[in-house]
Parts: C-alpha cells; structure tokens; sequence
C-alpha cells in the first residue's frame, strides 16, 4: 500500500504542494498517494481534514505525513491530532527570521499566492492573451514577442508558452513547423526578422507519434514514419541554424522554461 501524504494550506496549497512533491521525488523507491487539502482556516475544517488523514491512515495501514503551511499554531495543534508525521514547512526558519530581523512575524493567511501585486499580475493576464492569440502560427506579428518557440507540431510548444506567461509574465509565442517549411533547408521567412528570439523544441519520434496518435489515431500525421521524418529534419535545420534547442521528451516544463529563460537572459521571478 501507498504512503498517503496529505498537502494542507490555509491557502491555496501550492506551496505545500510544491514543496511536498520536491522532497518526495527524493525517495524514488517509496509510494506515495498524494491529496491536498486547500483553504484550511477555521477549526471545523481543520477537524474534517483530520478526519481525512485518520481514515486515509486506517485504510492504508500506514502513518500518513502532513505537509502543512497553515500558519495559525492552533489550527497546525488540532492538525496534529490526527496522529501523522506533521512537517511545518514555515516553522524551521519563522525564529531565525525575527531574529535576524528584529521584529516579529504577523501571520497572514494566503499572501504566497495572493493578488497582492496588480501590475505583476496585470502582465501575467497579458503575457497569457498573447501566448494564445499567436499560438501555432495564429498571429505572426512577433514585434512584441520577448521569444519565440519552434517546433514540429506536439513537440510541446503551446504549453511551455502558456507555463512562461502564467508564470512570469513571458511574452512566448509559438510557430510550427510545417511540411512547407521542412521542404527547405532555411529558416521560414516569416522568422528571419526575428531569428535572436528564437529557440527550437525537439523530442523523440516514438513519443511524438503517441502524442499525436491521441489526437489523430489511424493518419499520415502520426505515424512513426512521419514522425522520424518531421524531428530529424527540424534538428537538422536547429543545427545548421544554430538555433538554441532541447528536446522535451524527459523534461518537465518546468525545466524546459528555466532552460529557455537562461537562455534568453530574461530574469523574471516566479508569482
């Protein structure tokens, strides 16, 4: 049976999340069944959720672990009754903190996440508008476009622009490959005006054609033979271009756009 590990936040519980998977993918050999439990902030809640964590305990014959961010120590207390293995994410450093800083910390639920900067999170809508009106191709005016990702078509393109605008706020359009442009040993002309922002996505020809199978089972398109064609005529054209390039194949998204940010020099932080 699986280990269950519960996310629980007084907030939106992505930082209990992201912080709970990156210290368990450091125990590759264990199981885990992962739930989150958001917008824990009054005592009922709390109390539901250890119902949750008490029963998830029974069922699976396994003492469940919390990674808790509720930063109310009576709400964290009645958390802590439900016999888990409890991790307070902010606990370890909230004393050094008002040490170093001479003051003492005010808890407040649900500032990691919050609107709280309107400008930053204005260029994130925008960021996203602009991924999705020049998307595959959609819009080619890329005059203000901070980069420009190239690919066959599925090679991850669409989301890795959407990750960088919802994330930081980047300006990523997207332009796919066409049969049209693979049949010419140069760069499309529509991109040469735009060639320092470009960067190209590859990935592995067995796994577009899976991709591309769920979308369009039993075509020319999906098949491996086409597949095979489309990446190694794309990574030929990278080259001979020297175009920057990854293939997404192993690479979460989140790692694809550290890589193009550093590529590019943009130092935007995560909202």
């Amino acid at each position: 049976m699986p280990r269950p590990v519960f996310f629980i936040s007084d907030g939106t519980g992505i930082t209990a999340e992201t912080i709970g998977h990156s210290l368990l993918t450091q125990f590759p050999g264990v199981e885990f069944q992962t739930r989150r439990i958001a917008f824990v902030d009054n005592a009922d809640k709390a109390r539901e959720a250890v119902a949750q964590i008490y029963a998830a305990g029974l069922e699976m014959k396994k003492k469940p672990i919390v990674v808790n961010t509720v930063v109310d120590s009576q709400l964290t207390a009645i958390l802590a009754e439900s016999g888990a293995f409890m991790m307070d994410v902010f606990a370890p450093f909230i004393a050094p903190l008002e040490q170093e800083l001479e003051t003492l910390h005010q808890p407040r639920v649900g500032q990691a996440h919050g609107m709280v900067d309107f400008a930053a999170y204005e260029a994130r809508i925008n960021a996203t508008n602009y991924a999705l009106t020049h998307d595959d191709g959609i819009d080619l005016d890329y005059g203000e476009a901070d980069l420009i990702l190239v690919g066959v078509s599925r090679s991850g393109k669409t989301p890795t622009c959407l990750y960088l605008a919802l994330h930081y706020g980047v300006k990523a359009a997207n332009y796919p490959l066409t049969e049209e442009d693979l049949e010419n040993d140069e760069m499309p002309k529509r991109l040469q005006a735009h060639r320092r922002k470009l960067f190209g996505l590859t990935i592995d020809p067995v796994r577009l054609q899976q991709i591309r199978t769920e979308r369009k089972p039993n075509s020319r398109y999906a098949t491996i033979e086409q597949c095979r064609k489309e990446v190694a005529i794309a990574e030929a054209l990278f080259r001979n271009q020297q175009l920057p390039h990854l293939s997404t194949t192993h690479t979460s998204i989140e790692e694809i756009a550290s890589k193009i940010l550093a590529q590019f020099g943009i130092e935007k932080h995560m909202y």
